[in-house]
């Protein structure tokens, strides 16, 4: 198709602000579903994604739209997630767009996470379409999003579209504007061929199967092609758009979007952000590609079941593949046996590989406790990374202990500024500054560690907000912290797995509310059994589990009292000889008990 009638665009918005029912909406008027196959949220095709209620992948679809000024487009979709931890979706969609439909609800306004898609839309230029959205709703106040909307963007009243998702009015208004006003691609079809890979999945029949958006020159099926990144060479096996099903094409021209398989076998071999260009005809510079997303939590899974180690492997490898922001090592642990450290991008991603992994793999499995990474400088003058607090060296060994620190964003109404302000400052939070968007909107600029927020000061704030304020953060740099290991032991035997870095304030009490929790939960045995919290040598918090006790003397009928002395001290050998070889069983819920804390 000629360049000038193709339009890519994402829809980029807050969590819950309309993102998925405005794509229903779009498919729904060019007739690009029937209507038997429609559903609501159409384009969230994973249960969990429907079951939760949010979009986790972003997901690409062609749509043939024709416009009032008669010329049929060629209309290529990104809808993308809303969440905090599923930014790098949002990124990776704007850089193979030229316009983002920004969907604001009219009734809660510019939220944290709108402002911080809406700078991501502006880094990569993109052409902005301001929606407010949910117009239909009875607390609804568009004039004053409006307003909002202005002061951020600098728009006019007649760029904003007025829209309701739910019930179509204003979507005919949206295409029509995306037409308008969002520029036809770049690039140049004569030159040698480039296609930059946006994102990617797995088939267990097909190989990788690789998301393209063709920024110059045009591929055919049978073409050899090459990964500039990786430089590995295959050949094209099958081309294809998203309608949203796959279907098969035989070309994809400049500007186009689309999906290459090309009999790639291993997940590694493809990477997001890299290019496919011609063996014989190759381009002389790839596309910049994305900044590699980093992983900031992390934690370990391991099988309950030992025998599903190799299982695990392979589960987590599929899902490396359809997901670049999460990475694992293998890691054994003493108390867990083989398992695996996991990096995710926060709390959320995390609970969501893990669910899918128990899901679609059928895994049974443990998670550790969440934490972050830590910068540590020896005596010696090295720089380690440390993701899991056993690989802590000796306190005689550091010389200083860095971590993380996250610029957060928080959107709320003024009557709760004094509750944030005491949370954050409980959190550590170094205050940068606040400023009012509206009489009922203020915009509070913190500076947090990111050990203190990954928990969960999300529901804090939620809970002391009653749900109105809103969180985003991004990543700043790592900065020197009075750091402590606090260990937990078990009769005296650290567990590896238990291990957390806190802040020596905090530490007291972070290791007495998690021996509490853990008498609360380890299985009372045939003898006592000590929960201790340990800094180094030092132990700063105990509690016992006493032992469950057998009557030895309920057949004693009167007699020597030394008759029952000594059946009291056989008991007492029994238990003291059985403290040597026990073994205590550390359930799930032991690890659960941290998270709650």
């Amino acid at each position: 198709m000629n360049q000038q009638f193709i339009r890519n665009f994402s829809i980029i918005a807050h969590i819950d602000h309309g993102k998925s029912t405005l794509a229903d909406r779009i498919l729904e008027l060019t007739a690009s579903v029937p209507g038997r196959e429609m559903r609501a949220q159409f384009l969230d095709s994973m249960d969990l994604e429907r079951e939760r209620g949010i979009t986790i992948k972003a997901k690409a679809v062609r749509i043939k739209y024709t416009a009032r000024d008669g010329h049929t487009y060629q209309l290529n979709l990104i809808d993308t997630p809303g969440h905090v931890d599923f930014t790098y979706e949002v990124s990776r969609a704007l850089a193979a767009c030229e316009g983002a439909v920004l969907v604001v609800d009219a009734a809660q306004g510019i939220e944290a996470q709108t402002v911080a898609n809406l700078y991501k839309a502006l880094d990569v230029n993109v052409e902005i379409i301001p929606v407010i959205n949910k117009i239909d709703l009875p607390n609804a106040d568009p004039g004053m999003v409006m307003r909002q909307i202005h002061e951020l963007i600098g728009s006019q009243d007649d760029e904003v579209i007025q829209a309701s998702a739910k019930v179509g009015i204003g979507v005919p208004e949206i295409l029509e504007a995306i037409v308008k006003r969002v520029p036809p691609p770049g690039g140049h079809p004569h030159d040698p061929p480039r296609a930059l890979v946006f994102d990617s999945e797995f088939n267990m029949y097909r190989g990788t199967i690789a998301y393209v958006r063709v920024l110059d020159g045009s591929f055919a099926v049978g073409d050899p092609v090459m990964l500039m990144g990786t430089g590995g060479c295959y050949e094209i096996e099958e081309l294809g758009i998203f309608t949203p099903k796959m279907v098969k094409v035989d070309h994809l021209e400049t500007g186009e979007v689309g999906y290459i398989i090309a009999g790639i076998k291993e997940v590694s071999d493809v990477h997001i952000g890299d290019t496919f260009t011609h063996q014989r005809n190759p381009a002389t510079q790839p596309f910049p590609g994305y900044q590699s997303p980093k992983s900031m939590v992390f934690c370990g899974l391991y099988p309950i079941n030992p025998d599903q180690f190799e299982e695990l492997r392979k589960s987590l490898e599929k899902l490396r593949l359809n997901d670049a922001a999460f990475h694992y090592v293998p890691e054994t642990s003493a108390a867990l046996g083989f398992g695996f450290r996991c990096g995710f991008l926060g709390m959320l991603h995390m609970e969501v590989i893990q669910e899918r992994l128990e899901r679609e793999f059928d895994l049974a499995l443990i998670t550790t406790a969440p934490n972050v990474s830590y910068e540590v400088e020896k005596t010696n003058g090295e720089v380690v990374i440390v993701e899991n607090p056993s690989e802590l060296p000796s306190p005689g060994l550091i010389r200083e202990i860095r971590e993380p620190y996250i610029a957060a964003t928080i959107i709320t109404h003024p009557d709760y500024i004094g509750g944030i302000m005491k949370l954050s400052m409980e959190r550590r939070g170094i205050d940068k500054g606040l400023e009012y968007l509206s009489p009922d909107r203020a915009l509070m600029k913190y500076e947090f560690p990111l050990g203190e927020v990954i928990m969960d000061f999300y529901d804090k704030l939620k809970s002391i907000s009653r749900g109105y304020a809103s969180f985003d953060y991004e990543m700043m740099d790592f900065r020197p912290g009075d750091l402590v290991k606090l260990d937990m032991l078990l009769n005296g035997s650290p567990v590896d797995a238990l291990s957390v870095i806190v802040h020596r304030d905090k530490a007291y009490q972070k290791g007495k509310s998690l021996a509490e929790k853990l008498r609360e939960v380890v299985p009372r045995q045939q003898y006592d059994v000590a929960i201790q919290a340990a800094i180094g040598s030092k132990i700063i918090a105990r509690e016992t589990v006493k032992a469950l006790r057998k009557n030895v003397l309920a057949k004693c009928y009167g007699g020597d009292i030394t008759r029952k002395r000594k059946l009291l001290e056989k008991q007492r050998e029994g238990k003291r000889r059985m403290k040597n070889v026990g073994n205590i069983e550390i359930p799930q819920e032991a690890f659960m008990a941290i998270l709650n804390i």
